[in-house]
């Protein structure tokens, strides 16, 4: 199940963004409005959900959460874009990757001071 947030992930949304993939959750995450969806077989479903929620292309980049580590990846599909400069399915930026780190650990770990593992 894919679910939009702008808040604190609770377990029970959690649970249910786990049943696609159990172990970890495929996200996009809107770096400007600070705003995630999650779950799912596909980041592009994920993607999907945000924009048609008024995200704007430009800001949305995929991700994934594994809640038994707290680790937050950066590879999706959605992530090559050479018209950003991202050739990768990687998040090659670092300050973006940090942006992308921030929002993931509001939503799901209230830590945003956290650094990358």
């Amino acid at each position: 199940m894919i679910i939009f947030l702008d808040s604190p992930a609770t377990e029970e949304q959690l649970e249910q963004m786990l049943e696609a993939l159990e172990i970890y959750v495929k996200l996009a995450v809107d770096v400007e409005l600070e705003v995630i969806a999650g779950g799912g077989a596909l980041h592009s479903d994920c993607e999907a959900l945000l924009l048609d929620s008024g995200s704007e292309q430009s800001h949305v980049w995929g991700a994934d959460w594994t809640p038994h580590n707290k680790k937050v990846t950066f590879e999706s599909l959605i992530n090559i874009r050479p018209n950003q400069n991202n050739l990768s399915l990687e998040v090659q930026d670092n300050e973006l990757r940090a942006k992308i780190e921030g929002v993931v650990r509001k939503i799901f770990d209230n830590d945003t001071d956290q650094e990358s593992k």
